[in-house]
């Protein structure tokens, strides 16, 4: 997927109190970073943040981490987040394959929202429910296992269900088509999600737990 580069993105967003210098330096030490036990959240690829900036709004009592790669995505979640007062948000600006070195086992719940989908099978590794990353999230789960996938792509929703079924996951819910769903699911979407509900394209969600 491609993103417009902004022009000094890595200086606008350093300059956000909401964004987290130096990640690796609070593993173990999240409840600190936050100042309470709360349950913590962490989002993969949270682009332009709505998402985890609405989401943290709505449920105060529970620690929102959004992580982007992106600089130039990241800016438009620190430019919505200006005047605000979200004291269980925080933001991280680094690859995923490093979450390992920025927690410990203190994640109650991923959430993957519109992800890469990388449909070429070479780039299949990328891809955030391959059994490389699921390994990755056993790193980091504080004792269950608990991830939320909502995707546009019929084909990495496909695949996502196979490999986390592999990875002895049980699926508490799943959507063929999340906003016309017989019983609602509690949703609140994301940049992507909105274009794409408007666009009247159906919305493949994904509530699995692997109870240790």
């Amino acid at each position: 997927m491609q993103y417009n580069v902004i022009k000094d993105a890595n200086k606008i967003i350093k300059r956000s109190p909401y964004l987290v210098n130096n990640p690796m330096d609070n593993k173990n030490k999240w409840e600190k970073v936050f100042g309470n036990n709360n349950p913590i959240h962490l989002e993969l690829g949270m682009g332009r943040g709505d998402f985890i900036i609405n989401m943290a709004k709505s449920f105060p009592k529970i620690n929102f981490i959004g992580l982007e790669l992106y600089d130039s995505q990241m800016v438009k979640a620190v430019e919505r987040l200006k005047n605000q007062d979200l004291p269980n948000l925080k933001l991280i600006n680094i690859d995923a394959r490093e979450i390992d070195k920025i927690f410990g086992k203190e994640i109650d719940t991923i959430y993957l929202t519109f992800s890469e989908p990388w449909p070429k099978r070479i780039d299949e590794k990328k891809r955030f429910t391959h059994e490389s990353y699921l390994k990755l999230y056993d790193k980091i789960f504080k004792k269950n296992k608990h991830i939320i996938l909502k995707t546009d792509n019929k084909g990495f929703f496909a695949y996502s269900l196979e490999t986390l079924s592999q990875y002895w996951y049980s699926f508490n819910r799943v959507s063929l088509d999340l906003h016309h769903d017989e019983n609602p699911i509690p949703n609140i979407m994301t940049d992507f999600e909105k274009k794409y509900f408007e666009e009247g394209r159906p919305i493949y969600y994904v509530d699995a737990i692997f109870i240790n």
